[in-house]
């Protein structure tokens, strides 16, 4: 699970290898799948990350439905960044289900004494939808905040099509990754130039 969208939101959508040709794998295959990526991308410590995979463990059914429910938020949030990469409004249908989520998020958060200061914390971390929550919450933070400065693209690499804040100098990156599709359409290119180089002159 590679994390090169810049922010939590973005590398959920980006759990699908490739959204562009061919729709796929999906990389959150198991719930356990899910809590990894969530560890990753740092919104779930790992002695949280125990309650939730001991509750799967003994309620498999449960996991599995919770797993669809952050599929089906990971779809709409797609489409709210997509959206916004094109410079589009962001689809009625997706934002609804976002908002739905957003809405079963925000009291599972409260603030707690940390230190000298107060902290939100999540009041869930045993509830099998508590990555589902924060992904929801960690997404509104996201979509609100946008201003004319943010650049989300999505990646012009060979059937990837992923999500990625552009934070270059010019404003022109291309590539989730230029160690990846970057790569990859390099070597298209040289090889699709060499092949032209090589084909008979039509003309003799």
């Amino acid at each position: 699970m590679r994390m090169v969208g810049g922010h939590a939101c973005l590398d959920f959508v980006n759990t699908v290898d490739a959204r562009r040709d061919v729709w796929g794998p999906d990389l959150l295959q198991t719930y356990a799948d899910l809590v990894v990526w969530a560890g990753r991308a740092d919104l779930i410590d790992v002695d949280e990350a125990r309650a939730p995979l001991a509750e799967a463990s003994a309620r498999p059914l449960l996991a599995e439905a919770a797993l669809e429910k952050a599929k089906i938020l990971r779809e709409a949030v797609y489409a709210a960044l997509q959206a916004e990469a094109a410079g589009a409004r962001v689809p009625d249908d997706a934002l609804q289900i976002v908002r739905d989520a957003v809405a079963l998020a925000l009291p599972k958060r409260s603030l707690f004494p940390s230190g000298d200061r107060l902290a939100w914390q999540w009041t869930d971390a045993a509830s099998l939808n508590t990555i589902g929550h924060r992904v929801a919450f960690e997404t509104a933070e996201f979509l609100v905040s946008r201003n004319d400065r943010r650049r989300v693209r999505e990646c012009t690499g060979p059937n990837c099509g992923w999500l990625f804040i552009d934070t270059s100098r010019g404003g022109r990156r291309r590539w989730c990754s230029d160690e990846s599709c970057g790569t990859r359409s390099r070597v298209r290119r040289f090889r699709a130039k060499a092949a032209g180089n090589m084909a008979p002159n039509s003309k003799n």
